[in-house]
């Protein structure tokens, strides 16, 4: 476990971002039974003192209150420090697409690709993550274009890979959805077979076989 003193510093974080407007603490506050029904803009109106930042940063390391975590911590006896092996394998890769309104994103990635959506965080949402079998695509709200208008088109610009061992029955199911098709299946040079899917956001897709 921890140090007090981390979890101390982790409880004065919350607090910094919480003063800032931080909506990405709106989940951590409503781990609270009494904030449970609020909107993350709720959450951020709300009177927030140190010892409820420490309230939810015990919850969070299964406590059920701050002197019990503390208690806990100070209980805990020293451990020899051991070396650690470090290790620089990567793991995976999440793609983070840019989109105007996240709700609707992820359905159409559901309801159009056959994606699951994983969560959406926010109220409304303004991020949320969707994955197929061994593929995920972040995607995060964005109030203004990020690109030029017209640019991605111009200069086919691809914003996430994503490998399948049947592109062509996924070809195949993604035309009957009547999916968004901008490149048809194409046998390439380089001895991938491919196809491109734009969403509603303008994000380019290439699945890859």
């Amino acid at each position: 476990m921890p140090k007090l003193e981390t979890y101390k510093k982790q409880a004065k974080l919350l607090v910094r971002w919480h003063r800032e407007g931080n909506f990405s603490i709106g989940g951590r506050i409503r781990q609270l039974a009494r904030y449970r029904t609020l909107s993350d803009r709720e959450a951020l109106a709300l009177k927030f003192p140190l010892t409820e930042a420490q309230e939810i940063i015990a919850l969070e390391a299964g406590c059920a209150s701050w002197a019990e975590l503390k208690a806990s911590t100070e209980a805990d006896p020293p451990t020899s420090e051991q070396p650690k092996t470090q290790d620089t394998a990567v793991a995976s890769a999440k793609p983070v697409l840019f989109v105007a309104d996240v709700d609707a994103a992820a359905t159409f990635y559901r309801d159009q690709l056959g994606f699951r959506i994983d969560f959406l965080h926010g109220n409304p949402p303004f991020y949320a993550s969707v994955s197929r079998d061994g593929a995920t695509l972040h995607l995060k709200l964005v109030h203004e274009q990020v690109f030029a208008a017209g640019a991605a088109e111009r200069e086919g610009l691809i914003m996430a890979f994503v490998d399948t061992p049947n592109v062509r029955d996924l070809y195949a199911e993604y035309l009957a959805a009547d999916a968004e098709i901008v490149q048809k299946l194409t046998k390439q040079a380089w001895g991938g077979t491919d196809f491109i899917v734009r969403d509603p956001d303008g994000n380019a897709i290439t699945f890859v076989g």
